[in-house]
């Protein structure tokens, strides 16, 4: 499977799943405080294995399903900043 090109944050699919549910209602739904909600659905904070489970439970969907957008969406971003200079290890035959 090939990476996406530019993924979603997990928060903007959240937020389209939710559509006309409030935040506080949701966040009740998923035992977590609305703030921590709001701030997954507005992208400034991700999602957690945790959070993925809750997720999971209360909509239907794959454990892990959300967890894997959020490292699809992590990995993305850090592609586009990355500039460090690596360089390769080779390794030698211990015989």
């Amino acid at each position: 499977m090939s990476a996406m090109h530019n993924p979603p944050h997990p928060g903007e699919v959240l937020r389209e799943w939710l559509a006309d549910m409030s935040v506080t209602d949701v966040a009740k739904k998923l035992g977590v405080s609305r703030v921590t909600l709001s701030r997954l659905v507005n992208g400034s904070m991700g999602v957690s294995p945790e959070m993925d489970l809750r997720l999971s439970l209360a909509l239907g969907t794959t454990p892990g399903s959300w967890y894997h957008m959020q490292c699809d969406y992590d990995m993305w971003q850090a592609k586009k900043k990355f500039r460090a200079k690596v360089q390769r290890i080779q390794f030698h035959d211990a015989a």
